[in-house]
């Protein structure tokens, strides 16, 4: 704990909860307005308070003593969000700001009193800058420690140094903020700070426990701990204006190389490297042009410069407008270009793996594709993520390169993770329609995906299923009922407009039946595995009495 409290300045601002409420959702603070908290008031307005409004009273005794009154429910986010601008209005005037709640920031006194010309002369400055900044009324109070600085500040007092204790002395228990302990001590007959402070502090400790022992520090003048400013975020942007706008790919090669320097410069300096890049530029007719790009190692200077070339190269090389796969190209050249590092982490934070993870061929590939991306866009590149679902189509998510790979749908465990309990009974599809029972205890390898077709996966998944039909020996059509019996077993298959097949084999039904309570997305089908006579093997699936080839084996 501090042993000499700090000469503390506490800007705050009045009914701060009323005023975020006005500010964020347009509730008038010059209205009676309340805003409640478990059904009593926490916050009213001036016009409320007029009316006999106080904090503590009920929700139905405060519309009692004023019919008109709007009623706002307690938001914190609101509140952090509507204050953010006042402490950065502080922080313009001073350095070394602590948020000790929304509506209320301290700052130690001695900076701002030096360079500003006093200690009144610095409260007046930084009242004055917040009213022109961001429209909000403020006090300020100075005192030796932020608990009387906060009390101080109610009053738009300055208290003399060394007159903490004696400012302090007269104020009543309940000023300590702590209800319990206020009643507590005002029915043992204590009821200032004063009278609080001169106790013994070995018997308050043995007596209202360790917070009650903070109070009695609190009410002597001694803060419990010092000031924990915050810091404000490094500004790592780097920018640089041209006066001739660039449209040639060498001159922009040579300003991409520029600024990636001054880019790895500042992230060095700050113990940073960059994961993620986000590249901005703006024409000379004003049109802004931004891409982000994504690295699973950390971006040297040279990686940066060449992403930021082939950016530009992308961009200044696009098409004409008359068709093609490229963009379109700027109708100007860049006369700006900055580059914003939005994913940055501390550089000894990613270790290169062991067997070649990413070794220099993976760099050479990852290079060459980011620079396709660069010319043609993100989509022109996507590699493929496995996840779970039932079908092959669901298994599979196509993403840029450099994206983040998370599966839409979430997938099996890992490989070499340790198999989940099994379920009491779980039916696992045989072929023929037929089915058996998991016995108790059984490790199942994928549960989430009952139905899901067994392995080995299908070699292609076509994008559009075709239409097929598929007939019994007697030529008759095979039919799937809602029970899952099959008519007949399958003979033959017609692909589309092409000749019947013999099927020599074939395996199913495997059901789905998904997404039943949404009507638009429900699905309810059975899938088949078949062999034909020639050695091809299909994926098939009934929908609707309708037969569909979803995937080839190979």
């Amino acid at each position: 704990m501090s042993g000499v409290p700090q000469r503390t300045l506490l800007l705050w601002c009045p009914d701060w909860p009323v005023l975020a409420a006005e500010i964020v959702d347009g509730v008038p603070a010059t209205d009676p307005v309340v805003v409640l908290h478990a059904n009593r008031v926490i916050a009213c307005s001036e016009r409320a308070r007029a009316e006999g409004i106080r904090r503590g009273l009920r929700r139905r005794e405060a519309q009692g003593r004023c019919p008109h009154l709007t009623v706002v429910d307690h938001d914190p986010g609101r509140d952090v969000r509507a204050f953010e601008p006042v402490v950065a209005a502080v922080e313009e005037m001073v350095a070394g700001v602590e948020v000790i709640r929304p509506g209320a920031c301290a700052t130690a006194a001695r900076g701002p009193s030096r360079y500003l010309g006093g200690e009144e002369a610095a409260a007046e400055r930084i009242v004055e800058h917040v009213a022109q900044s961001c429209a909000v009324e403020s006090q300020v109070g100075i005192a030796d420690g932020v608990f009387a600085a906060g009390l101080a500040a109610r009053e738009g007092r300055i208290v003399a140094p060394g007159g903490t204790r004696e400012f302090l002395a007269a104020r009543p228990v309940e000023a300590l903020g702590r209800p319990a302990l206020a009643d507590l001590l005002r029915r043992l007959g204590v009821r200032t700070l004063g009278d609080f402070a001169a106790l013994p502090a070995g018997d308050v400790l043995a007596r209202f426990g360790f917070d009650g022992a903070l109070a009695h520090r609190l009410a002597g003048g001694r803060d419990d701990r010092p000031l924990a400013v915050r810091q404000p975020p490094a500004d790592l942007t780097v920018t640089a204006d041209y006066d001739e706008p660039v449209d040639r790919v060498d001159a922009a090669a040579f300003a991409a190389r520029t600024l990636a320097e001054r880019l790895h410069e500042r992230l060095a300096g700050y113990g940073l490297a960059c994961t993620r890049l986000g590249i901005e530029a703006v024409t000379a007719h004003g049109q802004e042009l931004h891409r982000v790009w994504r690295h699973d190692g950390l971006l040297t200077a040279a990686a940066i410069a060449d992403r930021v070339r082939w950016q530009l190269d992308g961009w200044l090389s696009g098409s004409n407008g008359r068709g093609g796969t490229r963009p379109a190209r700027p109708t100007a050249g860049i006369v700006r270009l900055r580059l914003v590092p939005d994913g940055v982490l501390a550089q000894a934070g990613l270790q290169p793996g062991l067997w070649g993870e990413t070794g220099e061929e993976r760099e050479r590939a990852h290079r060459a594709l980011s620079r396709v991306q660069g010319i043609l866009g993100p989509e022109a590149v996507v590699t493929a993520v496995l996840g779970g679902g039932r079908s092959p189509a669901d298994q599979v998510r196509l993403v840029p390169w450099g994206d983040e790979r998370v599966p839409a749908r979430p997938g099996p465990p890992p490989a070499g993770a340790l198999p989940a309990p099994a379920p009491a009974s779980v039916v696992v599809p045989a072929g023929g329609g037929a089915g058996r029972r998991a016995g108790r205890g059984r490790a199942v390898a994928e549960p989430p995906w009952p139905g899901r077709i067994p392995p080995p996966s299908p070699a292609v998944v076509l994008p559009a299923p075709l239409p097929a039909d598929v007939r019994d020996a007697a030529g008759e059509p095979v039919v799937v009922s809602a029970r899952l019996a099959v008519s007949a077993a399958p003979a033959r298959l017609t692909v589309g407009g092409g000749r019947p097949a013999e099927i020599t084999g074939w395996a199913g039904p495997w059901p789905v039946d998904e997404r039943w309570w949404a009507p638009a997305e429900a699905r309810r089908r059975a899938r088949f595995q078949v062999c034909l006579a020639d050695g091809a093997a299909l994926l098939l699936a009934v929908e609707g009495g309708q037969w569909l080839v979803e995937a080839i084996y190979d």
